[in-house]
C-alpha cells in the first residue's frame, strides 16, 4: 500500500463520493443526513481527520457538492483520541 498522502486523499475522495452516489437516488431530504451518517458510523476518525484536512485546504476539491455538505455537518473528530501510527520495524 502505497504512503503517499495525496494518494490516501484521492482514494478518500473517491470512497466518499461513491457513498454520495449511493445516497443520490434518495429522497432529497435524506441524502445529505444518509451521507453524514454513514460517514460518522463506518469511518475511522484518521480518515475523516484526513478529510476535514482536506476540506480545509482546498475547500473540498474532487468531492461532489453533497458529500461536502455531509462532511461540513459533521462535527470535527476530537483529534487527541487518534492513535497515532507507529512505523513496524522489520527484521531481516
Amino acid at each position: 500500500m502505497s504512503h503517499d498522502p495525496h494518494e490516501t486523499t484521492r482514494r478518500l475522495v473517491y470512497m466518499a463520493n461513491q457513498i454520495g452516489a449511493f445516497f443520490a437516488s434518495q429522497r432529497q431530504e435524506t441524502v445529505v443526513p444518509g451521507i453524514a451518517k454513514h460517514i460518522q458510523n463506518f469511518w475511522d476518525p484518521r480518515m475523516r481527520a484526513k478529510m476535514e484536512d482536506h476540506i480545509a485546504a482546498t475547500g473540498g476539491e474532487g468531492l461532489k457538492p453533497q458529500v461536502l455538505d455531509a462532511f461540513r455537518s459533521l462535527s470535527p473528530v476530537g483529534r487527541a483520541d487518534i492513535p497515532v501510527a507507529h512505523e513496524v520495524a522489520h527484521h531481516h
